[in-house]
């Protein structure tokens, strides 16, 4: 694999036009007849490839659900937290027939270290060499080291929330959607037409959501939050409709969100979340609490809620006195997680409109009447499983 270079600026990002008409395994900018292809993203610029990477190392879960909607979860190497988000993303696959995952054993890789990255020999990296930079023991020169004497980086994780990257990546740094980088991500995989069938389930989602949203004067205000396990009541505060994948589920639903003026001290990501405690958010009264956490095992649902119910400031939230305290999933969503996620916090936000959210305590995805849902369960495993006959 021949690798552009971490630290070279990008190149100009083609359109999706150019992947129309492509079927699978065909090969992506690469010369006729050698079996090569390039993709180039940001901050990478263009790599190439000799073959469809087999061993492949991973860090974040966006990208790791990218390489699961394109059939290539066995292809794993590491992860970071693999026990944590195997728990999390079992939760929503559950819903996919056929399509489940086993991270059991995995290298847990952040921070990763340079003597695991060459003992893996990974095909590719499929992680953002701008943020692997910034790990500790790690700078921008063992990353690009790395790159030349075990395979390329390959990811884009600062468009999350659009953060500055390290001063070594500035000129060559490019902010995508999510959909984007997985179409990236798909082309690494040559697995375009899998990416094409999954961009077309939401963007039909995305479709009749704008059909049937309530007009803005009609639509709650809501917050997204995530409650601290220590006993300090301290909770993090998230911007709703910020640019950047982590709000790729809520920005479509056109909520307003409470905490978008919010005042409070803020933490990483260029001060777009901030830390808030009861009184602030209070102050904010948003009609729907959206709460990441309690899909997974670090965080109890009914706890939480009773704790609200029985907090002298808290009790106060209107959220809590109309029973609108929900569960989120992961801000860090990939295209999987991005389907669920959309749907279910339309049905959290407008009930009357997309049908009510069932109350969640602990367990799978709730399971959705097919007629209220919002994207077909049997299409999109039959796509991520390479059965899919979509038009």
């Amino acid at each position: 694999m021949k690798y552009g270079g971490a630290l070279a600026g990008g190149g100009a990002i083609a359109g999706c036009s150019e992947l129309a008409g492509q079927d699978e395994n065909q090969s992506q900018n690469g010369t006729p007849g050698d079996g090569s292809y390039s993709v180039e993203m940001a901050p990478m610029g263009e790599v190439t490839f000799d073959s469809v990477p087999e061993n492949v190392f991973s860090i974040l879960p966006h990208h790791v659900d990218m390489a699961v909607a394109v059939g290539r979860s066995d292809s794993l190497n590491a992860m970071h937290g693999p026990d944590y988000y195997e728990s999390l993303w079992s939760k929503f696959l559950h819903r996919l027939e056929g399509v489940s995952v086993d991270w059991s054993g995995l290298y847990s890789s952040w921070p990763p270290t340079k003597e695991k990255l060459i003992e893996l020999d990974s095909d590719v990296h499929l992680a953002d060499p701008a943020k692997v930079a910034t790990a500790e023991g790690l700078d921008a020169n063992d990353v690009e080291e790395i790159a030349e004497l075990v395979a390329p980086w390959f990811g884009n994780t600062l468009s999350g929330t659009q953060k500055a990257p390290p001063e070594a990546y500035a000129d060559s740094y490019e902010y995508y959607p999510l959909w984007e980088i997985f179409r990236k991500i798909a082309q690494v995989f040559q697995a375009e037409t899998r990416y094409q069938e999954l961009a077309a389930v939401r963007e039909s989602m995305l479709n009749e959501i704008e059909r049937r949203l309530p007009s803005e004067g009609d639509r709650p205000t809501a917050a997204m939050v995530l409650f601290s396990t220590a006993d300090d009541g301290k909770i993090w505060g998230y911007k709703m409709n910020h640019p950047g994948y982590y709000a790729a589920h809520s920005r479509p639903l056109g909520a307003t969100d409470a905490l978008a003026d919010a005042v409070g001290p803020s933490y990483g990501d260029d001060g777009r979340n901030i830390v808030l405690d009861y009184e602030l958010l209070l102050e904010a009264d948003p009609d729907a609490l959206l709460v990441f956490g309690p899909m997974t095992e670090s965080h109890d649902i009914e706890e939480i809620r009773s704790t609200l119910a029985n907090h002298d400031v808290a009790s106060e939230l209107t959220a809590v006195q109309n029973d609108r305290i929900h569960v989120q999933g992961s801000r860090r969503q990939g295209p999987l997680l991005n389907l669920f996620q959309t749907e279910m916090t339309a049905k959290q936000l407008y009930p009357d409109a997309f049908g009510e959210w069932p109350t969640y305590t602990e367990g799978p995805y709730p399971e959705i009447p097919a007629d209220e849902q919002l994207f077909d369960r049997g299409e999109v495993a039959d796509i991520v499983n390479g059965k899919s006959n979509r038009d």
